[in-house]
């Protein structure tokens, strides 16, 4: 990656908050590439992270306390849950457990992490992980389908093996990949934010103003496709769809009618756009 791609989040307020996965040993190499993509970053541990990753290594990367008491005295005395949530830009939550996903999609807000969520109006982004047959389940597909319809990304997850010696989808993103995908995100915040804990107001994030595809119809092809050599056997390829996903998400920001041509494992759209599932080259 470039140079000047690297400044891609230049100014943006992003918040991590971190739950307790095994992925979350990679969330200090996260915030080092978010920060080197121009990004501040501020980073809230869920109670259970600290048995995967330490306050004390995020804060050395981050520059910044680490947060992590919904009780605080000191930070809740000038209602520290609310003043995050308005400091941030995006919001993301790397790893995203089974547990956590539950939890947002039910608006619960019983720590500090749930609470700056359910109390912030910044972008939000989760980037599932957990055992392939927990993500699998019914009851989370369901409850990532809840988020995205309130217009959460959703980041991964990626397929490969896990902790647990299983193979299947639950990997967390690696940081660089979960980096694009937030570069590629439309920004609806202003640039210059206040700064945390200047008591500012600020009121996050803002709907998009310019319609510029206001009355246009959007056709975009994603992800990869299945070719049969035979009833057993095919040839595909390693594309993930997510560049797709990516312009959907902003051409429907922009007020268009977007028409999602996917291919096979294309990770849940928005419900604002008309999905179509393929298989073939010939299909799309």
């Amino acid at each position: 990656m470039q140079q000047k791609d690297m400044q891609d989040l230049q100014n943006q307020h992003i918040l991590l908050g971190v739950t307790g996965g095994i992925a979350a040993y990679k969330t200090p190499i996260l915030v080092r590439a978010l920060r080197a993509a121009g990004a501040e970053v501020e980073v809230v541990l869920s109670a259970n992270a600290h048995h995967f990753v330490t306050a004390t290594a995020l804060q050395a990367v981050s520059g910044r306390p680490v947060r992590q008491d919904l009780w605080d005295p000191q930070a809740e005395a000038s209602m520290g849950h609310i003043e995050l949530a308005r400091w941030a830009d995006v919001v993301l939550v790397a790893p995203a457990t089974a547990n956590t996903l539950a939890k947002l999609a039910q608006g619960g807000a019983d720590d500090l992490l749930s609470t700056v969520c359910l109390a912030t109006t910044a972008q939000m982004v989760v980037a599932p992980a957990m055992n392939q047959q927990m993500f699998q389940h019914p009851a989370t597909q369901q409850n990532l389908a809840t988020l995205q319809q309130r217009g959460c990304h959703i980041a991964g997850p990626a397929t490969g093996e896990q902790a647990c010696g299983e193979v299947g989808p639950g990997r967390m993103e690696e940081p660089e990949t979960l980096v694009t995908f937030l570069q590629q995100l439309p920004r609806t915040t202003p640039l210059a934010a206040p700064t945390l804990h200047a008591g500012a107001d600020h009121t996050g994030a803002e709907s998009l103003s310019n319609q510029v595809l206001q009355g246009r119809t959007v056709m975009i092809t994603a992800g990869p496709t299945l070719e049969a050599i035979d009833p057993v056997r095919y040839i595909s390829n390693h594309s993930s769809g997510r560049q797709g996903l990516a312009l959907a998400e902003a051409a429907v920001a922009a007020g268009a009618h977007v028409i999602l041509v996917a291919g096979p494992k294309v990770p849940p759209c928005q419900a604002a756009v008309t999905r179509i599932d393929v298989t073939s080259a010939l299909d799309m």
